[in-house]
């Protein structure tokens, strides 16, 4: 066994939106931020002796994300997660599951993106589903066609994993995608996201109160989204709060686990 690292352990956990990050904030003591010019939420906290930063990026990733790896590598980060809710593609793969991917395959630039073994590995044992590949895309799965059709070759799809992945391996960080199940592969979405979504990757209220308003039939629905959605990110809260601690442990120990090795 090795001694204890001389530097503080850095982890850096990704969220679209705070809705999925905030049961984790309940969990644990984050402190925000202060707001740079690019507009993000930040948070941080200490978790058996190392430094977690929780960057919120937008749906999409579009809060400024290049600019966004500036504030995201300032210092060295040893562990990426990219988490938050995605859609299931495959019938087994039920609302309220947490699963982990081995792989994430980027839409937009057609990369396969390799999560880190070991921290796969970790995922399982923490009670994560174990997964062969999300699909990373640019816009909201909302019909099950669509969704049938990802289902080919992937188990979840979501929109962010792609990009941050991409971004962590070029830093040299260990990495891994990790989802909560919001919509099973045979549920349409109640709500058009993509339209109700602005440009800085935020949702907006006054554009799915204006849906519902021309669809009040859809309500119903829409309410038994958000309780499936809130469960699943409830699940995740707590499978992250396990997991992180464990990955610290593991990684602080272990001569194996030095940064920038897969």
């Amino acid at each position: 066994m090795s001694c204890p690292r001389e530097t503080e352990m850095r982890v850096l956990v990704t969220f679209a939106m705070d809705a999925e990050f905030a049961p984790w904030r309940k969990l644990r003591s984050f402190t925000k931020l202060p707001r740079t010019n690019l507009n993000l939420d930040r948070y941080s906290t200490e978790i058996d002796g190392a430094k977690v930063d929780v960057l919120l990026t937008g749906i999409g990733c579009k809060k400024a994300w290049v600019e966004a790896t500036k504030i995201l590598w300032d210092a060295d980060v040893d562990l990426c997660i990219s988490s938050g809710l995605g859609g299931g593609l495959k019938s087994e793969h039920r609302p309220g599951e947490v699963l982990a991917a081995e792989s994430v395959f980027a839409e937009e630039t057609k990369t396969l993106i390799s999560c880190s073994s070991e921290l796969v590995e970790i995922a399982a044992s923490c009670g994560a589903k174990i997964v062969n590949r999300f699909h990373s895309t640019d816009h909201v799965a909302l019909g099950t066609d669509e969704k049938r059709a990802l289902g080919l070759q992937a188990d979840v799809v979501e929109m962010e994993s792609g990009e941050i992945l991409y971004e962590a391996g070029a830093f040299g960080a260990k990495r891994i995608a990790v989802r909560a199940i919001s919509d099973a592969v045979e549920e349409i979405l109640p709500l058009d996201f993509n339209r109700a979504t602005t440009e800085s990757g935020d949702l907006s209220m006054a554009r799915v109160l204006g849906q519902l308003a021309r669809d009040p039939g859809s309500v119903p629905s829409v309410i038994r989204f958000g309780l499936q959605s809130r469960l699943a990110a409830e699940n995740l809260a707590i499978f992250l709060d396990t997991y992180v601690q464990k990955l610290i442990m593991a990684y602080s120990v272990s001569p194996a686990h030095e940064r920038g090795r897969a």
